[in-house]
């Protein structure tokens, strides 16, 4: 079976470069270092390192997997979006609110009777 780099071993296992490469420099996964700096991963390693189920000739169990996994995300995107809403009613709550105060603070400075004012302070009211 070929060899696989560390991009292959990524994907097959669904882990990231980083955690790959992390794996093989502190031994947990062996692999060969070639003098460009790649790695050779043998995949029956891979699957030794990380826990992984030989592949065999049915997508049944990877399929009911990766189910689980979408049903999985799809509650925790609905939850955020629950969240979410309820940021969305505080924030037009706490709106309708600062609208009600700007009314009533607009609508008392209109009430002030400025026709009785005076202009300049030492000139005398009209008659």
């Amino acid at each position: 079976m070929p060899k696989l780099s560390l991009s292959q071993a990524a994907k097959l296992t669904g882990k990231s470069k980083s955690t790959i490469n992390r794996a093989v420099k502190t031994g947990k996964l062996s692999a060969t270092r070639h003098e460009d700096g790649t790695y050779s991963i043998d995949p029956a390693e891979l699957a030794r390192a990380f826990d992984m189920e030989p592949h065999r000739g049915t997508k049944g169990s990877s399929e009911e997997l990766e189910e689980t996994r979408f049903l999985e995300r799809i509650a925790a995107l609905e939850s955020m979006l629950d969240r979410e809403r309820e940021i969305s009613a505080d924030l037009k709550e706490d709106r309708d609110r600062w609208r009600q105060q700007a009314t009533l603070l607009i609508t008392d400075q209109r009430s002030t009777n400025f026709s009785s004012a005076r202009w300049w302070p030492w000139r005398k009211r009209p008659l």
